[in-house]
C-alpha cells in the first residue's frame, strides 16, 4: 500500500535527494505498518521526531508503535522546535 511520508526541518536530510525540496516521499509499506516502523525504516533519530501526525492527527510517542497506517495515510513528522 502507498503512504506519505513528510519529514520537515533538518529530518528532510532522511528523505531521498530528490524528495528533499517537496520534503515528502510516497512509500510502499505492508499492510499493518505502523507510524514508527516508517521512522526506522527512513533511518530517522527516534529522539528527533517531536511532532507526528496522521493525516493531521497527533500521535503520542507511546502510540507510534501501535499505531498502523492505511493506503493513502500522510505521516508528517517534525523535530523539536525552538523559536520566540
Amino acid at each position: 500500500m502507498k503512504i506519505t511520508l513528510k519529514l520537515f526541518a533538518s529530518l528532510a536530510a532522511h528523505l531521498p535527494a530528490e524528495a528533499r525540496s517537496s520534503h515528502k516521499v510516497v512509500l510502499d509499506v505492508d499492510p499493518g505498518t505502523t507510524a514508527l516502523d516508517v521512522i526506522r525504516r527512513q533511518r530517522v533519530p527516534e529522539a528527533l521526531c517531536a511532532i507526528v501526525l496522521i493525516d493531521g492527527v497527533w500521535v503520542a510517542r507511546p502510540d507510534r508503535a501501535t499505531r498502523a497506517l492505511s493506503e493513502g495515510q500522510v505521516l508528517a513528522v517534525w523535530p523539536p522546535i525552538a523559536g520566540g
